[in-house]
């Protein structure tokens, strides 16, 4: 696939990374001159000066035949702009624009079309990282959760604790506790060491658990492998940006919310659209405002202001004075292996969930929801099955007849409305909806191919 990238940030950057290993032919555009020079020789894909609306940059791009277009700069006007050009001059097939503004956001409807401004899909990296946060706010103790399948389907990451009632003991006891739950462990990561699950493997505390299940057993299971947290009832944000507005917005109708800004004027804005939530003009870093706010009541502390360092300096104070949790914006990838499961609980990274987003629609066949895991290493897709026995590699073949790469596990299938687990004497249908992990997504082209009718092979 030919795909032009038209920014070179941190997102920009992290999803060339992504595709540039899988066959892809990838142009990366920015302004910066060295910072190009510097990518390009780290990785094989071309790179362009100059401004990312130019209808020459976007010539000299190769826009006139590219397959894709993902406009990622850091100015939204230039994206819808540049996506603008690339359907005009260029007949460009496919437009995905990251707007962030929530001016443009709430009009997307009128706005973002073909008679107007010609975006196919629009990626908000705010709105995403409020959905993860709620999402973690929902299921108390888990690291990363993600829904498939119209959320019947779900992928947990967790710890494992002392406490939990696997915890050493063998998976496949896990059958004996929870008789009538289907479960499927797709990995285990222990001391930065992948082992591949089996039902004689021994959990252990402190090893890193994703698994996926119908999304009503999440608790159940998660409660076998780690005490189980109570709800999280008492929350403080940091930071009334568009991100911990939203989450305090999205919250404070069951949850007591305490939001702390620093900027005078936005403290007192955010006091008058926040009917439920208590607004703070003050400095997080600030103890004595922590002490008077009763922080060791606090169940979640989540810092969510444009600066990693406060983020991560909030929160470690946060915990030390008594909140049970802590969870931080982090927008440096660096950062996140160095704090999380440390002190600071969860680090959410706006950069993964984008990346995400993205590569729904960039992987080939009727991809409909993608998920990166393990800062990029490791994925989980939503694959719908098309084609009969004579087209397709897997239609009317067991799950065991399959020829799965290393390190790649069938987890669930959804077969109308029904979550199926993908045992290996389970049959792959028609309009199967797979849920599929890979501990290594240099697999992706296989798993591409493998699901793809043939008449449609690409």
């Amino acid at each position: 696939m030919k795909i032009i990238i038209l920014g070179a940030g941190q997102v920009g950057t992290t999803l060339a990374e992504n595709l540039v290993s899988e066959d892809n032919d990838i142009t990366l555009v920015d302004n910066e001159l060295l910072r190009l020079e510097d990518l390009q020789d780290k990785h094989d894909l071309r790179v362009v000066a100059g401004s990312a609306s130019s209808p020459r940059v976007l010539r000299e791009a190769g826009a006139p035949d590219a397959d894709l277009l993902v406009a990622v700069t850091s100015s939204d006007e230039v994206n819808m702009v540049a996506c603008q050009m690339a359907y005009t001059l260029f007949h460009t097939p496919t437009k995905i624009a990251r707007i962030r503004n929530s001016e443009y956001l709430r009009e997307k409807d009128k706005l973002f079309h073909n008679d107007m401004i010609p975006i196919d899909h629009i990626i908000s990296p705010e709105n995403l990282v409020t959905e993860e946060i709620i999402r973690l706010i929902d299921y108390p103790g888990a690291l990363q959760v993600a829904h498939f399948a119209d959320r019947r389907i779900s992928l947990v990451v967790l710890k494992a604790y002392y406490g939990g009632p696997l915890v050493g003991y063998a998976i496949s006891m896990l059958k004996e506790h929870l008789p009538y739950i289907d479960y499927r462990i797709v990995s285990i990561l222990r001391h930065d060491k992948l082992i591949r699950p089996q039902g004689s493997t021994i959990i252990e505390a402190g090893d890193e658990i994703t698994f996926i299940s119908a999304t009503v057993h999440i608790k159940a299971i998660m409660a076998e492998i780690q005490r189980l947290d109570k709800p999280y009832k008492r929350i403080m944000i940091v930071g009334g940006g568009n991100i911990g507005a939203g989450v305090a917005k999205q919250l404070e109708a069951g949850c007591s919310v305490k939001l702390i800004e620093r900027n005078a004027e936005k403290a007192k804005s955010l006091a008058e659209k926040l009917s439920n939530t208590l607004v703070f003009h003050g400095d997080a870093s600030d103890q004595s405002l922590l002490f008077e706010e009763h922080i060791e009541n606090i169940d979640v502390f989540i810092s969510l202001t444009s600066d990693d360092e406060a983020n991560i300096m909030s929160a470690l104070l946060a915990k030390r004075l008594g909140a049970k949790k802590a969870m931080v914006l982090i927008q440096r990838m660096a950062y996140i292996n160095l704090i999380q499961g440390g002190t600071i609980d969860i680090a959410v990274s706006p950069q993964q969930a984008t990346i995400s987003a993205l590569l729904t629609h960039v992987r080939k066949g009727d991809v409909k929801n993608v998920v990166s895991l393990r800062h990029g290493l490791a994925e989980a897709l939503e694959v719908v099955v098309h084609g009969d026995a004579a087209t397709s590699n897997v239609v009317g073949r067991k799950v065991s007849e399959l020829k799965l790469p290393q390190g790649v596990i069938l987890g669930a299938v959804l077969r109308n409305e029904e979550v199926i687990i993908a045992k290996k004497q389970v049959v792959i249908e028609e309009n199967d909806h797979v849920v599929i992990y890979l501990s290594d997504k240099k697999n992706i082209s296989e798993i591409e191919k493998l699901f793809q009718p043939s008449a449609f092979f690409i």
